[in-house]
């Protein structure tokens, strides 16, 4: 019939117009990639702002080690730590490095729930621009809260009577903090990818935690601790930015050539420090990366 219309071809062309019609333009992958993670980083705070015990505690625990550490070595004989120091202002040092770390350790325990709640795999199969937005926002999470907590046990060590460094030594600590922020939230990560479920995971932060404070030059210096303790504590990237932020504390006037530590193996300067802390957050990020690609597959 003159008046009938043949839909055949028009109902074949349909889908394929509506798809097309659907595709979105092309756009910036960076500004993509930058807008995710700022996303989800927002989540991690929403939560954060929703538990703030959270932050609250990772605050006021390093303040008690600190006030409860430096009360019970008041006593102890002046000069003992070198430089005429107090125990106070040796181990400030010692607990702005270690707080950042236990922090950073932790920062798969987000990552491990969201995992077993299912969250993650939604996150897997949404059009993301790039999966290590949820690996970059954990980051800049641990990173944030790390400074958070810095700045408090600097504060209060400063009205302990520990003084402040000047302004370029505290960019320098936030540096370090930055640095070793990175290194132990990479390894964090993989662990989280890595391990069947959060009780693996928190059974390894606890065994971990302990043991690399005490070998490390948190508490006591190198030269108080037997020879194979030197030789572990030289080997513990803890030190490596333990020793600078404490040289920073004691000396006014330093640059990347100072010696900072006396190693077993030879004198470490302060830009050898900072070069082992960025060679250590360059390796454990690259050696995760087999393991994130195929995870986030």
């Amino acid at each position: 019939m003159s008046g009938t219309i043949d839909t055949s071809k028009s109902i074949n062309l349909q889908p394929s117009d509506r798809l097309r019609s659907q595709q979105p333009l092309p756009s910036n992958e960076l500004a993509d990639f930058i807008q995710e993670t700022l996303a989800l980083t927002k989540r991690l705070f929403i939560q954060l702002q929703r538990r703030p015990s959270t932050l609250v505690a990772g605050v006021i625990q390093p303040l008690m080690w600190l006030i409860l550490f430096g009360a019970l070595f008041q006593n102890a004989p002046q000069g003992m730590m070198g430089n005429d120091l107090s125990y106070g202002q040796f181990l400030g040092a010692g607990l702005i490095v270690f707080t950042a770390f236990v922090g950073a350790l932790n920062a798969g325990l987000p990552v491990m729930f969201d995992r077993e709640f299912g969250f993650l795999n939604r996150l897997l199969v949404a059009p993301l621009a790039s999966r290590y937005s949820i690996v970059a926002a954990s980051a800049i999470y641990i990173v944030a809260l790390s400074f958070i907590q810095t700045a408090a046990i600097i504060g209060v060590n400063a009205l302990m009577g520990a003084g402040l460094p000047s302004l370029a030594g505290l960019g320098v600590i936030a540096l370090i903090i930055l640095l070793l922020v990175l290194g132990v939230t990479a390894l964090s990560l993989g662990l989280t990818f890595a391990l069947p479920g959060h009780i693996e995971l928190i059974a390894v932060i606890f065994v971990v935690n302990l043991p690399l404070l005490f070998a490390s030059t948190a508490l006591a210096p190198l030269t108080f601790m037997p020879g194979w303790l030197q030789t572990v504590a030289s080997l513990n990237p803890l030190t490596y930015a333990i020793e600078p932020i404490r040289y920073l504390y004691n000396h006014s006037q330093w640059d990347l050539s100072s010696i900072v530590l006396q190693a077993p193996w030879g004198t470490v300067s302060f830009g050898t420090s900072l070069a082992i802390l960025l060679g250590f957050a360059a390796l454990t990020l690259t050696a995760i990366q087999p393991l994130l690609k195929r995870r986030l597959a």
